[in-house]
């Protein structure tokens, strides 16, 4: 009899881990979606076959939206989108429904992906980055700029979560400049209580805290789809086509917006919000913990701006090539132990965990173990 290997320790930045009653449940459903008593004969069929216009993926559209405010805490006054194209997608449709003439959009640049975010919107109109960290490799959160610096603006735009450089904002600041508040929440969404009132919209790729690849959940104000997009977009591209026709403009991703609804009321079975983001910051600093007390490892992310979500760190070494060397010789023996997925992002090098509301605790203390085992053997 073949026995099963055991499942790997999944630190995949995105798409990322997911909780096996997910994955559980939604194989169910690849098979056969409900009982027929429930759902009548399209109960029988599969989630990738029925339509999106259907009695039975109404009830798991509806419910996944009505989740998204109750689980994450989305506010009523803002509308609930669940649209497709990923984050990169929103880099660019924010500007186009959100820019206003002769008003610039403003960007608070912490890496890799606010930097494409202001670069999408600078095709669209005129642009500005109002505080950055750069200048320290995107170690630590800049200061949240003066209101002064980005007053009259048609939005502030941040990444409350930065998984290259493992940065965080540690809460959601107030945007004091009269423009909206714009967030990319793709990484930290749901990880942890959050004030989400403060944003004008929200966006997230769902492949780190919230389902599959393929899916993009965007949260506005209500207010804001008052606002006439720039002249000559596409008619798929306004906010206001979707919201019209509640996401139902096209064919929506019917199996990522299944997975979606699993994965809310899975974190709602966990104890919501409140409860993962007690589990995420003690997974977190047990991790930081030991890279702190090591010779080997030297983490990223200043104290203060450390992402309780993506820890990333360096081995030392005098020479860049002693670095790669020894970088090489951990992922190999990690790869080796089981832990899959430490590679840093291609940019920066390095090592990288994407702990995430899905990742067991138990997992971060076996790589602590691994961490400093290795550095005993071969550190």
């Amino acid at each position: 009899m073949t026995v099963a290997a055991p499942r790997p320790l999944n630190f995949s930045s995105g798409p990322a881990i997911l909780p096996l009653e997910v994955l559980e449940r939604a194989k169910e459903a690849l098979g056969q979606l409900g009982t027929p008593s429930e759902l009548g004969l399209e109960g029988r069929l599969s989630i990738l076959e029925i339509s999106h216009r259907s009695r039975a993926f109404a009830s798991i559209h509806e419910r996944a939206i009505e989740r998204v405010h109750t689980v994450l805490g989305v506010p009523r006054t803002h509308r609930v989108l669940l649209l497709q194209g990923g984050a990169s997608l929103q880099f660019a449709m924010v500007g186009m429904n959100l820019l206003e003439p002769q008003r610039r959009a403003c960007f608070i640049d912490t890496g890799v992906w606010s930097t494409k975010a202001y670069k999408e919107t600078a095709h669209l109109g005129p642009t500005e980055i109002v505080a950055s960290s750069a200048e320290t490799r995107y170690d630590r959160i800049p200061a949240f700029p003066e209101p002064e610096r980005y007053a009259g603006a048609s939005y502030l735009h941040i990444t409350t979560n930065n998984t290259i450089y493992g940065t965080e904002f540690a809460e959601i600041p107030r945007s004091e400049g009269g423009g909206p508040l714009v967030a990319d929440m793709s990484s930290n969404i749901g990880s942890r209580p959050m004030a989400l009132e403060r944003l004008g919209l929200g966006y997230a790729g769902a492949q780190k805290n919230l389902g599959p690849s393929g899916l993009t959940l965007v949260f506005i104000e209500e207010s804001l789809l008052a606002r006439k997009p720039l002249p000559n977009v596409p008619t798929f591209l306004h906010y206001r086509s979707h919201a019209d026709n509640n996401s139902l403009l096209n064919t929506p991703n019917t199996f990522g917006i299944l997975v979606l609804d699993l994965v809310l009321e899975w974190m709602e079975s966990q104890g919501g919000v409140a409860a993962l983001g007690e589990r995420n910051a003690r997974k977190a600093d047990k991790l930081y913990r030991v890279l702190d007390e090591s010779a080997l490892y030297r983490p990223h992310a200043q104290r203060g701006s450390r992402s309780t979500m993506n820890v990333a760190w360096t081995l030392a070494g005098d020479t860049e090539e002693e670095r790669d060397r020894r970088t090489k010789a951990f992922l190999a023996a990690s790869e080796a132990n089981g832990l899959s997925g430490l590679k840093g992002h291609r940019s920066v090098g390095g090592c990288r965990a994407s702990i995430y509301n899905a990742f067991p605790e138990s997992g971060v203390d076996t790589l602590c173990e691994f961490l400093r085992e290795y550095e005993r053997t071969a550190g």
